[in-house]
């Protein structure tokens, strides 16, 4: 199940969490709501994203 957490401190700060998505569709998915909240500080990546990355390049290799 694909889902997006928005957490918010009590100081104001909003951080997303994204869960379920494979590579770069964890940011399309989100990138809506990055907008909304407004300027991006920083960015943590999930084993998700980066599994899905090498998986592609797995497939790539695999048909040269």
């Amino acid at each position: 199940m694909k889902t997006i957490e928005i957490l918010v401190s009590p100081t104001g700060e909003s951080r997303l969490e994204t869960r379920g998505f494979q590579g770069s569709e964890c940011r399309e998915a989100s990138r809506f709501l990055e907008t909304a909240l407004g300027q991006q500080t920083s960015e943590t990546l999930t084993a998700e994203f980066h599994a899905s990355e090498i998986t592609q390049q797995n497939q790539i290799e695999q048909k040269e």
